[in-house]
């Protein structure tokens, strides 16, 4: 009995220590901030993923929606008054700078200019029989010899005058491009100033955006700019600068941008949405991390690093100047340097002289 009851008492005894052993085992296993002075004793390891630190070239830009226009846009009038006997060109069809596309009946056109070039044949023969006669035999008067020539001047000018109107009866195109819409049809009854078709120039095509304010000194004209579309995620098209504009537009208070890209292809199209990113600052050499990595504290900015110590792995935490940034990347300007092992996975879990393992692409140690 005696001997029972002391085996009772050791048990009892033993309990708030195995206790004790399990909740510090518990804590550990679930990575919990450990108490202070456990530091030193690397009393948890915990679990990161690290990427070398490397140099690199980083392009800061300025990012503009902008819409898509066509590099020339063309409506095309009449220039005389008929009715429309011929078409020569069908909407889609692309056509060349002087390509006919229709024709505007011109019979009472060709009667005049033939009355004209009969009219203007007897002036001119009337010049000269009287600038003979009066040169060589001064017969005549010498006003009505200026005068038949004034007459003979007069008729090859109305000649000249129906002749350019009876080429006007076909209309042509003035640039070249894609015949885009066509307003008239066989037997439609145009007057001079009648639009008629519209042509469209799609190679290249022209970006036009706006830039805010506060980026606008940093945009010029040659700047280099990277475009994409939604609507094709797989392109990308690289241009510059060709206008940047120096008066704000007072609605939206940005600054007007162009850039021309080529497009033979014809796969952009007018007011597509552009996301425009012309660059601002480029830096050849850069230091570089995810901001992601970045842990923001009450007195700046830190990031962790791992450190061989004693044959095992410690966190070390490493206070950082952030420079400029672009997506989810920044500059770190000064605290990191190329060859450190930046933690990426963990960094909010671990504190400076934490015994860690590296695992997932960085490896398992």
């Amino acid at each position: 009995m005696k001997r029972a009851g002391l085996m009772a008492k050791r048990t009892l005894w033993m309990l708030p220590l195995v206790a004790a052993v399990a909740c510090g085992s518990d804590a550990q296993a679930d990575g919990a901030e450990p108490a202070e002075g456990e530091e030193a004793g690397f009393s948890r390891v915990i679990n990161v993923e690290v990427t070398p630190v490397g140099v690199e070239e980083f392009v800061e830009s300025v990012r503009v929606t902008g819409t898509v226009e066509a590099y020339r846009d063309v409506v095309v009038s009449a220039e005389e008054s008929g009715t429309v006997v011929e078409i020569f060109r069908d909407k889609g069809a692309r056509v060349a700078a002087g390509d006919s596309l229709l024709r505007i009946d011109d019979r009472l056109l060709r009667a005049q200019v033939d009355e004209a070039r009969a009219r203007a044949a007897l002036a001119r023969e009337t010049w000269e029989r009287r600038k003979r006669l009066w040169e060589e035999d001064q017969v005549g008067s010498e006003l009505a010899y200026l005068e038949a020539r004034y007459g003979a001047e007069q008729a090859a000018a109305g000649l000249a005058s129906l002749e350019r109107r009876l080429e006007r009866t076909v209309v042509t195109a003035p640039i070249e491009g894609v015949l885009d819409d066509r307003m008239v049809e066989l037997g439609t009854l145009v007057n001079p100033g009648t639009m008629v078709a519209r042509i469209v120039d799609l190679n290249p095509i022209k970006v036009v955006g706006g830039v805010p304010e506060r980026y606008a000194a940093d945009v010029r004209t040659g700047a280099s700019a990277r475009v994409t579309f939604d609507v094709l995620p797989e392109e990308v098209w690289d241009g510059r600068v060709g206008f940047a504009g120096n008066a704000v537009d007072a609605r939206s208070r940005t600054y007007p941008v162009e850039l021309t890209l080529p497009n033979p292809g014809g796969l952009v199209k007018p007011e597509m949405v552009a996301n425009i990113e012309v660059v601002r600052r480029t830096f050849p050499d850069a230091v570089v991390a995810d901001q992601d990595a970045v842990v923001r504290k009450e007195d700046g900015y830190v990031v962790f690093v791992v450190e061989e110590v004693d044959g095992g792995l410690v966190a070390r935490s490493r206070a950082v100047q952030l420079g400029a940034t672009q997506e989810n990347r920044v500059v770190i300007e000064a605290g990191l340097a190329p060859g450190d092992r930046l933690v990426t996975v963990g960094q909010q879990q671990v504190a400076n002289g934490d015994r860690v393992r590296i695992v997932g692409s960085g490896g398992d140690r």
